[in-house]
């Protein structure tokens, strides 16, 4: 792993063993593995918070997705935010729906921390340059990303940050979501979280655009429903827009699904798949559908279509492993 990372000291009291009165010595601060257990393989992405390695572990061969903390300018990683990302995965543990962590492992020569996962497979997004996906194909695939949400939302965690780049596609057409670097516990009801700009663009639901950061559980709930109407027309919902400007402009000349173009897309969806699709995409939060309602709806007791044979896995993946950014 030293291949990839730019060799620093340890930061204090990351590792520390030194001494304390009475010459005993002090315990570690955080109790980290060790990233020399791991051979890095392939780079599989690159962004502005860090880089995602596929590696095997040394110590059983076993696969892995080793995601590097990137450090911030002064060389200092910000353990707050390993820990919350870790603490989420860790709240999801065991759901199929959700991409599992190993541990956190650290570099004792710089420092630097990793989140070690399961080895899934491509994105969703890099699936989604054939063709739309039909109904029953959705549905499969919504049924695990519903299941995913409420595991998350259950567990008190927000994702902030769900969309086809952040979903994984593993065997059998079984999909993972991935990537909780925005994620964070859910606050109060009334409580504003501080970041100023979280979900791609493209995802970010109209609360967010409006400025309002007293947001909850239902701004996942609408990028999922970018997603379902991202699979049935085959191309993103609000593709295209470039600002917050023209993802408002477009998502007033929408104004639910009932527009010329989208209805000609949308021409074979069913009745119950439509009042699922307007159900996520419901401009009032309020009235958007919880994972649970999404899930208990009338069209999940319809038959899934089965994704070993669908263009979800028989297709090569023009663009290699999945980017966690």
């Amino acid at each position: 792993m030293a291949a990839v990372i730019r060799k620093r000291p340890a930061p204090d009291g990351l590792f520390s063993t030194a001494a304390a009165a009475g010459g005993r010595k002090k315990r570690p601060r955080y109790q980290f593995g060790s990233i020399y257990n791991y051979e890095k393989l392939e780079v599989l992405g690159e962004g502005t918070y860090g880089v995602v390695v596929k590696g095997r572990d040394r110590r059983n061969g076993e696969t892995v997705a080793i995601k590097w903390i990137r450090p911030d300018a002064n060389g200092v990683t910000d353990i707050t935010a390993v820990l919350r990302e870790a603490g989420c995965l860790e709240a999801c543990c065991g759901h199929p729906s959700i991409v599992q962590m190993k541990e956190v492992a650290a570099d004792e020569v710089t420092g630097h921390v990793f989140i070690v996962m399961e080895f899934v497979g491509p994105s969703l997004e890099s699936r989604l340059t054939t063709r739309p996906f039909s109904e029953a194909e959705t549905r499969a695939m919504m049924r695990q990303l519903l299941r995913g949400a409420e595991k998350l939302h259950g567990a008190g965690t927000i994702h902030r940050d769900i969309k086809p780049d952040n979903i994984l596609v593993g065997a059998g057409g079984a999909l993972k979501i991935c990537d909780l670097g925005m994620a964070v516990p859910t606050r109060p009801a009334g409580e504003p979280y501080p970041e100023q700009i979280v979900a791609a663009l493209w995802y970010r639901a109209p609360e967010l655009l409006g400025g309002d950061w007293r947001y909850g559980a239902a701004v996942d709930m609408w990028a999922l429903g970018c997603v379902m109407a991202e699979l049935l027309i085959g191309e993103p919902l609000f593709g295209g827009a470039e600002t917050e400007d023209d993802m408002n402009t477009r998502m007033l000349e929408l104004c639910g699904i009932d527009t010329p173009e989208l209805q000609a897309s949308l021409r074979e969806l069913s009745e119950a798949g439509r009042e699922v699709l307007c159900g996520l995409l419901s401009f009032e939060a309020e009235k958007r559908l919880t994972a649970a309602e999404a899930l208990g709806h009338r069209w999940f007791d319809e038959e899934d279509a089965p994704l070993t044979s669908s263009a979800l896995c028989s297709q090569p993946n023009p663009r290699g492993f999945i980017s966690f950014f």
